[in-house]
């Protein structure tokens, strides 16, 4: 199951103090950092002021649907955001889509998701208290009544852990399914007599063709959605947080 119920593996440490681990989801993650890299540069190289070239309209393409979506969530005021949050969906995308090419989906690892989620706890935290300063934001958790103070921290704590294994939860389950199927199909090809050695190399046709097709529904098509809620529960989260921030121009 590619190591999903164990976590990631250590791809190699680096010895300074007392050893540091480097796990494969953070070599993936400088993987995809050096690959969105070349991508931008691309995509970018000699841009033109009215696009002819494929690869300038799909970059505008691009940019022009995050902030339609940017500015339809969180508001004109907002636009600002676009790239934090054009960041957000290309990285969650490409970390979920690296297991297509047999490596272990970043977002399988709790620990990716649950920083992200963690970054928009900050900034949900920040416009709180800069639209009612920090007395306003403490006496929020006492709202309506100060019984309620123990629910309403609660409740901010499940906010970001929501965000986490909501994204981590399907992820990492569509893996756990697909490896389940996988065996069991194996199992059966040997049951009906339908696998075959060729040089040591085992060849079982049931596991030919139906692992692919949820392979590419859990990776490809879940992935994209997921990374998708998670970037608009981000949108919706900061802006709501703000929404009694005073309007400022552009």
């Amino acid at each position: 199951m590619d190591g999903i119920g164990q976590g990631p593996r250590v791809a190699f440490t680096i010895p300074i103090f007392g050893g540091i681990e480097i796990t494969e989801t953070i070599v993936i993650g400088w993987l995809i950092i050096v690959a969105v890299f070349l991508l931008c540069r691309f995509l970018t190289r000699n841009l033109e002021k009215v696009p002819t070239k494929k690869r300038q309209i799909i970059a505008e393409m691009f940019v022009g649907f995050v902030n339609n979506t940017v500015i339809t969530t969180m508001g004109k005021k907002w636009k600002h955001y676009a790239p934090y949050i054009a960041t957000l969906l290309v990285y969650a995308v490409l970390g979920a889509l690296v297991s297509l090419l047999g490596l272990r989906s970043m977002t399988a690892d709790f620990n990716v998701p649950l920083t992200w989620a963690l970054m928009t706890f900050v900034l949900i935290t920040y416009y709180k208290i800069k639209s009612g300063g920090v007395l306003g934001y403490l006496k929020g958790y006492a709202s309506p009544v100060f019984v309620m103070l123990p629910l309403n921290i609660l409740s901010e704590i499940a906010t970001p852990l929501s965000m986490a294994f909501r994204m981590f939860g399907n992820i990492s389950g569509g893996a756990v399914i697909t490896a389940l199927i996988y065996g069991a199909l194996g199992a059966l090809s040997r049951l009906c007599h339908l696998a075959f050695e060729f040089g040591g190399l085992g060849l079982n046709i049931m596991q030919l063709f139906i692992p692919a097709v949820l392979s590419i529904y859990f990776d490809l098509f879940s992935g994209c959605i997921q990374a998708y809620i998670f970037a608009t529960l981000t949108m919706v989260y900061v802006s709501s947080a703000a929404e009694e921030e005073p309007e400022t121009s552009n």
